[in-house]
């Protein structure tokens, strides 16, 4: 709830904004809460896993290119910043990025200019970042990692996502939920659980 609470305030200007929080807790529904609860939920909203993307497609990806700028070039592409034009560019698992593909974002973040593979010209857009982490990413910065300029550039608004454990009885909840879905599905009728199948439920640490 307190999240949620400081969600309101984020989504209404269009700081970067960096969410933390281990794997499984919703850091892209809560990045999507951000753009559709703002004034930009008319644009587009982006999404770019950078851990997925080797660092040579990566800045292709984010900044497009054009036709001949590599091999495989036939034709432009405009990339997710231009995408994100008016929109929410979400970088996830932004401690990926290579220290070559961090310069290049930065240089984004300072100016709001980028220049596509191949183009002679530079290029502007106004894409609001959001990025998220399930990394302690100013240790990575103490341990020489990732750029200290760019994490303050990224972490301009900040949001942890709390793992379930941490919680209440949230987890009861969700069950609930899901174990009457789940029948639903299946035609099965209502089911309940145990007070210890609860009870060990919520003693689960719930990694992942």
């Amino acid at each position: 709830r307190a999240l949620l609470a400081r969600l309101g305030g984020a989504a209404a200007c269009t700081a970067p904004v960096l969410i933390l929080g281990p794997t499984g807790t919703g850091k892209e529904l809560f990045a999507r809460a951000l753009h559709y609860c703002g004034p930009r939920a008319e644009g587009a909203f982006a999404a770019v896993n950078c851990g997925a993307l080797p660092d040579a497609l990566l800045e292709s990806e984010l900044f497009g290119h054009r036709r001949g700028a590599f091999t495989d070039a036939r034709a432009d592409r405009a990339g997710h910043v231009a995408e994100a034009e008016d929109g929410t560019l979400f970088l996830d698992e932004v401690d990926a990025l290579s220290p070559h593909a961090q310069a290049a974002l930065l240089r984004f973040l300072q100016s709001g200019e980028y220049r596509p593979l191949g183009a002679e010209g530079v290029s502007r857009s106004n894409a609001r970042i959001v990025a998220a982490c399930n990394a302690d990413l100013r240790a990575r910065v103490a341990e020489g990692r990732f750029r200290e300029d760019l994490y303050w550039r990224l972490s301009v608004l900040t949001l942890a996502a709390p793992p379930l454990a941490q919680r209440g009885d949230d987890v009861t909840l969700l069950a609930r939920h899901f174990l009457a879905e789940a029948a639903a599905a299946h035609g099965l009728p209502a089911r309940r659980f145990t007070a210890a199948a609860l009870a060990a439920m919520r003693a689960h640490d719930w990694p992942g």
